[in-house]
């Protein structure tokens, strides 16, 4: 156990790493909108060209995992996405600028998939949700630190400050082969065979994406532009904004770990519904409300919000059990990407109406997520027991 746990630990400090600079783009949008007059539209699409990026391409990576047994050195995500992030304030063609998004990308969708097989393989049904969360969380810290990493180097040299954030990514592609497990050939062969015999059921898995793509919406139009909502329409400065939105993201990791380990003893299903059920109330009154209270507000949203990710990508995994790369794929980039669509969307609206009425639109792919994850052809385990008047 305990040497799983440690090559577990090793991904989660990967994954840390490799999400610094998925919310780096929506934490200097504020600035680009400002030096390069984008609008909202503009500005979201920049978010939309990483997330869609990486939602087509992880997928294959997955599923070239499973059947091929493709696999690509870890070093090489690491040192793909930190240069392209890095790079990012020294350009000022919009183009190039959506380049350099998805090449990011691209490093983010080669790292996924392979890191969560490998965390796959080293659980057990009575342990994944909580292994699976220790692995996620590592991200969710990257998300969390990010932003304030990216507004630290902007507020101290400008958008060529963001170069400062390539040492954490080369850092970790030098030490890649210390840092994580090596794939064991018997083991990844067996995977393999697994995968061929096994076919895929595609209702319950898109179901399962459906739910996780709706969540993304929400988790990434908030990340996207609740910086410029604190900024714009508060008057707060650009690193308290980014601060605020670390704390929620922060509260999203304790949400990660608790939500995993009571999917464990509850059930996923439950946990699932309950969690994005739980997150709208507190979303409705951080918006309605301002100063403490508000802030109290959306640290609540964060932790109930982001308390159903590893949960749902354990579910992924339990109804595609021979196809665990292809499924971390269709979460961690299908799902997401889809999201990354509602962001352009919210942007859209931003535009017609008003950040404030956009961000307050949210609630309406939260509520389908409940109502999709309830039907979710996947058992109850506390639910179940309950309705069949088991105690036990």
């Amino acid at each position: 156990m305990l040497k799983e746990l440690r090559s577990v630990l090793g991904l989660s400090l990967g994954h840390f790493v490799i999400d610094i600079y998925s919310p780096v783009i929506p934490a200097v949008l504020p600035v680009l909108i400002a030096t390069h007059g984008y609008s909202y539209f503009l500005a979201g699409l920049l978010v939309a060209a990483f997330n869609i990026t990486s939602s087509l391409l992880q997928p294959t990576v997955g599923w070239l995992s499973d059947r091929r047994d493709v696999t690509v050195p870890f070093a090489v995500p690491f040192v793909l996405t930190s240069v392209c992030i890095g790079v990012f304030g020294f350009i000022g063609d919009y183009p190039v600028l959506l380049v350099c998004s998805a090449c990011a990308a691209f490093g983010a969708a080669i790292f996924h998939p392979g890191a969560l097989s490998a965390v796959n393989r080293l659980t057990e049904a009575e342990n994944r949700g909580r292994l699976t969360s220790i692995f996620v969380i590592g991200g969710n810290f990257g998300f969390a630190v990010g932003p304030i990493f990216a507004a630290v180097a902007v507020g101290a040299f400008g958008l060529p400050g963001l170069i400062f954030l390539v040492i954490p990514g080369l850092l970790t592609a030098a030490f890649s082969r210390l840092l994580f497990p090596a794939p064991d050939g018997m083991e990844r062969k067996a995977v393999v065979s697994a995968a061929v015999r096994d076919p895929i059921q595609f209702r319950p898995i898109a179901m399962v994406i459906g739910v996780g793509a709706l969540r993304s919406w929400a988790i990434f139009a908030s990340i996207a532009f609740l910086p410029a909502y604190f900024h714009d329409h508060l008057g707060v400065d650009i690193l308290m904004a980014n601060t605020l939105v670390s704390l929620t993201l922060l509260a999203g990791v304790v949400g990660q770990y608790v939500g995993g380990a009571l999917s464990d003893i509850f059930g996923r299903k439950e946990v699932t519904v309950l969690g994005l059920a739980a997150s709208i109330p507190p979303f409705a009154l951080f918006l309605l409300t301002s100063g403490p209270v508000s802030y109290a507000a959306l640290l609540v949203f964060g932790f109930f919000l982001w308390s159903t990710f590893s949960v749902t990508v354990a579910m992924a995994h339990e109804v595609m059990p021979g196809n665990v790369g292809f499924a971390s794929g269709l979460m961690l980039g299908l799902a997401v990407g889809a999201g990354g669509i509602g962001v352009a969307v919210s942007g859209v609206l931003a535009d017609a109406f008003s950040l404030e009425a956009a961000l307050s639109t949210l609630s309406i792919p939260l509520i389908a997520a409940v109502a999709l994850a309830v039907a979710v052809p996947y058992p109850w385990k506390r639910f179940g027991r309950l309705s069949t008047g088991e105690t036990r």
